[in-house]
């Protein structure tokens, strides 16, 4: 049966694994010692002592001062020259994953049809990125740009609805004032993502994803009246159900924003691989979609547009 050799039990602390472990580092292979003639330690048997100078490399010329000195004033890598995640870097990746959407959203927002494309594609799209192990810069601008076909989509119909004129600007500027101050709350540190209320977010996701299902059935089964089915319900008097899901949705989205700060922040922290900075920017139009679309819809249910 085998088992872990104690200190005195492996090799590279008895004599024999000593002597064989001094054998290799002097150019030997493991367990024999130098022939004459033989390299020992980079140097050949009988070549004079000095003849290899300081600082050169075995097998060519010797570095000069200058060149010496040129190698110590040399600045240490960064995480760029060593390929690693920066906050600068994730920024461009982002802002281009968004220049791709909105590119997306002003071609559906003249051909609102291909929202339904963008919709079915993006779905699929953001399964695979989410489930697939190392990101792929190609898919998550595919990704990008079907939600920029499904947003400006959704848009367009909204702003054709009675009553709703402007309220895709709205919407925008919400999106935006939400991310700001969630943005400032975390770099203030007066938010933070804890194991807790990632927890209570889960399980509220879960809901309301429960919720959506069953109520996009009964929407389509003509068990529901008006067009958001449960949400233009009125549980209490003057106030849809969907305003108060609404609101607390929009808190869920603000949330995620949060655990997306945070997912950038740690791969920064940790030295992650600069590719990883592609997930983030997937991470942060998720949920910059998912934001839009709530404040949407609340804004409409609000405008009274039933």
């Amino acid at each position: 049966m085998a088992f872990k050799p104690g200190f005195d039990q492996s090799p590279a602390f008895n004599d024999a694994g000593r002597n064989a472990f001094n054998g290799s580092l002097n150019g030997a292979p493991y367990g024999q010692q130098p022939a004459a003639g033989q390299q020992y330690g980079g140097q050949q048997y009988g070549q004079p002592a000095g003849q290899q100078q300081y600082g050169q490399p075995y097998g060519s010329q010797p570095l000069s001062p200058e060149q010496l000195q040129n190698m110590y004033d040399r600045p240490a890598a960064g995480p760029v020259e060593t390929e690693r995640m920066t906050y600068e870097d994730t920024i461009v990746k982002t802002l281009v994953a968004f220049g791709v959407l909105l590119v997306g959203a002003v071609i559906a927002w003249n051909i609102p049809m291909l929202a339904i494309v963008g919709g079915v594609v993006g779905f699929i799209l953001a399964l695979v990125n989410t489930f697939k192990k190392k990101p792929s810069p190609a898919l998550v601008l595919l990704y990008a740009g079907m939600e920029g076909l499904f947003v400006g989509g959704i848009s367009a119909i909204f702003n054709a609805m009675p009553n709703l004129d402007g309220i895709v600007g709205q919407a925008v500027f919400g999106t935006l004032g939400v991310f700001g101050v969630t943005l400032v709350l975390f770099l203030s540190g007066k938010v933070r993502a804890s194991a807790k209320a990632t927890k209570i977010f889960l399980i509220a996701m879960v809901g309301y994803l429960a919720f959506s299902l069953v109520n996009l059935v009964l929407s389509w089964t003509g068990v529901t009246q008006g067009a958001y089915g449960l949400r233009s319900i009125e549980i209490i008097p003057g106030v849809p159900l969907g305003v108060i899901i609404g609101i607390l949705v929009v808190i869920m989205a603000a949330y995620s924003l949060v655990l997306d700060f945070d997912q950038i922040k740690t791969g920064v922290q940790r030295g992650a691989p600069r590719i990883y900075a592609w997930t983030a920017a997937f991470g942060l139009i998720v949920t910059l979609v998912w934001l839009y679309l709530e404040i949407l819809r609340l804004l409409a249910i609000l405008r009274g547009n039933d």
